[in-house]
């Protein structure tokens, strides 16, 4: 089992790099098979989850992300540097907004983001499902803070305690 596992892996990233749709389909044949066989293994549901969100088949990877969530998932993913669980959070939350499911996506990415409040990427994939849910305050918000934490532009760098000040003031005047 662990050596099919690490062959659809390798498979799928190599796919994904190459954005080769046929090595990311036999990637899929692959983990199909494998969580067939074995349906309580978290790290086959996982990768599952994800060559379904590569192959661009978000609808069919859902139910895998949900499971995963389940079945205890730890470690890290060593090709994103997230822990597995995160981007098990992220994948889904993702999905669900580029399916227009707003509401799935918010209660999804907050549910990563209190097992992982200092995650960046949970914070600004909120970001883009609260924009598209309307809540303009708070997507600014963590879209400003992201990225003025995280910035090494010198000219931003100047206006940052301003410009974070402003990040939760956004609707007052002087």
């Amino acid at each position: 089992m662990q050596d099919r596992l690490a062959e659809a892996i390798q498979l799928r990233e190599t796919g994904r790099a190459k954005q080769d749709q046929a090595i990311l389909e036999e990637a899929r044949t692959i983990l199909l098979e494998l969580v067939a066989a074995y349906p309580d293994e978290a790290e086959i549901t996982y990768q599952t989850a994800i060559v379904h969100d590569n192959l661009g088949l978000e609808r069919e990877s859902i139910p895998f992300y949900i499971q995963t969530l389940t079945q205890g998932l730890s470690g890290l993913d060593t090709a994103t540097g997230l822990m597995k669980r995160e981007r098990a959070f992220l994948g889904l939350g993702s999905t669900y907004r580029g399916l227009g499911e707003y509401q799935q996506a918010e209660k999804t990415l907050r549910q990563g983001l209190t097992e992982f409040p200092d995650s960046r990427p949970l914070q600004v994939f909120l970001a883009l499902t609260l924009y598209n849910t309307q809540q303009y305050k708070e997507a600014m918000e963590l879209a400003l803070t992201n990225l003025l934490e995280t910035t090494s532009d010198e000219k931003l760098q100047y206006y940052k305690r301003g410009l974070l000040f402003y990040t939760s003031h956004l609707d007052e005047t002087w």
